[in-house]
C-alpha cells in the first residue's frame, strides 16, 4: 500500500533528526481570514517558527492526499482556493474523491499525530456549542483530542462557545488542560473567562515534561494548553461584551440554528467590531505560535537527551 499522506522534506528531515517541529492548521487561512491577508498570515505564522529555529508542517488535503508540510505554491493554495473545512471525518471521503480541504483542529491534530508531529499552534480550540442540550452541537476537536497525542496551544475557545460545557467535556474525555502562567481558562478575544482551569505552568520547559510524563504513563490523549493574549493586546471587555450581546440576539432574530449559527455569529462580531475582533485574532495567533516554538524545542531538547 502507499503511504495515505506525504510528509514535506523539511518535515521529514526535522523529525529524523528530533529538531523541533510545530504543526499549524489551515482552514484559518482558508476559512478564518479574509483574503489577501489570509496569504499574508500564512507564510507569517510559518516565519515565526523559523525564525525560532523550528520547522513549520502547515497541514492540508490538497487532491487527496493530506500533506504534513506545504511548499509555497501549498500556502498559496490554501489562500487562494477555496476549499472544503475537513474534519477528520472528511479525510477519507477528501482521499477518495480526489478533493481538496483545510485541515480544522481535529484533522490537524490527527495528521500531526499520524506524521509524529506532536506540538500544535492554533488559535482557538473548538467546543461545546451554546444549546447543545438540544442541538448535540459539540466540536470534533474534543473527542479527536482525548484519543490523539498532541500539545495543542490555543487561547482557549471563542466566547461565542459554552465555556462551562467544554472544560466539563475535555474533563469527562481525561484531556489534561494546563493555564500557561495563569490559571483562569481564557476566552479568546479576552485574557480571561469566568472559569478556572486545576493546573497552570510558568514555562515551556513544564509543558514538555508534562507530555513526557503523559507518554510514560500509558495515556493516549492530548494536552491542550490554554495561553491568554497579552493584557495590551486583547479586545477591550466591555466592546467585546456589548458586541456579542448584539450578535447573539441577531443570531435568534434571524432564527439560525445548529451549525449555521457560530459562523453567523463570528461573521457579525468582524462586521460590528469594525474589524477589530480580527486584529486581535491574528495576534493571539502569533502569540500561541511562537509559545508553541519554545514547548517544541524543549520537548525535541528532552527527545535528545534520552
Amino acid at each position: 500500500m502507499t503511504t495515505p499522506f506525504i510528509i514535506s522534506d523539511a518535515v521529514a528531515d526535522a523529525l529524523a533528526a528530533r529538531t523541533p517541529v510545530v504543526a499549524l492548521e489551515s482552514t484559518i487561512i482558508s476559512h478564518g481570514l479574509p483574503r489577501p491577508r489570509n496569504h499574508e498570515a500564512a507564510k507569517e505564522f510559518e516565519q515565526i517558527l523559523r525564525d525560532a529555529g523550528v520547522t513549520p508542517a502547515t497541514i492540508a488535503v490538497l487532491d487527496g492526499v493530506p500533506r504534513i508540510g506545504l511548499d509555497d505554491e501549498g500556502v498559496r493554495r490554501i489562500a487562494e482556493e477555496d476549499l472544503a473545512k475537513a474534519s477528520v471525518r472528511d479525510l477519507p471521503v477528501l482521499a477518495a474523491a480526489g478533493a481538496s480541504g483545510a485541515t480544522t483542529v481535529a484533522a490537524t491534530a490527527h495528521l500531526a499525530a499520524l506524521a509524529g508531529v506532536r506540538v500544535f499552534a492554533t488559535g482557538g480550540l473548538g467546543g461545546v456549542h451554546r444549546g447543545a442540550s438540544g442541538t448535540f452541537d459539540e466540536s470534533a476537536d474534543l473527542s479527536t483530542l482525548a484519543v490523539t497525542p498532541v500539545t495543542v496551544v490555543s487561547a482557549g475557545v471563542k466566547s461565542v462557545l459554552d465555556i462551562a460545557a467544554t472544560l466539563e467535556r475535555l474533563e469527562t474525555l481525561s484531556v489534561p488542560v494546563v493555564g500557561y502562567r495563569t490559571t483562569v481558562f481564557p476566552s479568546f478575544w479576552l485574557r480571561e473567562s469566568a472559569f478556572t482551569i486545576d493546573w497552570s505552568v510558568e514555562s515551556a520547559a513544564q509543558v514538555a515534561a508534562i507530555m513526557r510524563s503523559q507518554d510514560e504513563l500509558g495515556h493516549g490523549q492530548g494536552i491542550v494548553v490554554a495561553n491568554p493574549i497579552p493584557l495590551e493586546l486583547q479586545w477591550d471587555p466591555a466592546e467585546h461584551d456589548r458586541v456579542l450581546t448584539e450578535a447573539l440576539a441577531a443570531a435568534d432574530r434571524a432564527g439560525v440554528h445548529g451549525k449555521a449559527v457560530t459562523p453567523f455569529l463570528l461573521g457579525y462580531i468582524v462586521n460590528a467590531s469594525n474589524g477589530r475582533s480580527l486584529e486581535v485574532n491574528l495576534d493571539l495567533a502569533r502569540n500561541n505560535v511562537r509559545l508553541a516554538a519554545e514547548i517544541a524545542t524543549e520537548w525535541a531538547a528532552l527527545g535528545a537527551r534520552v
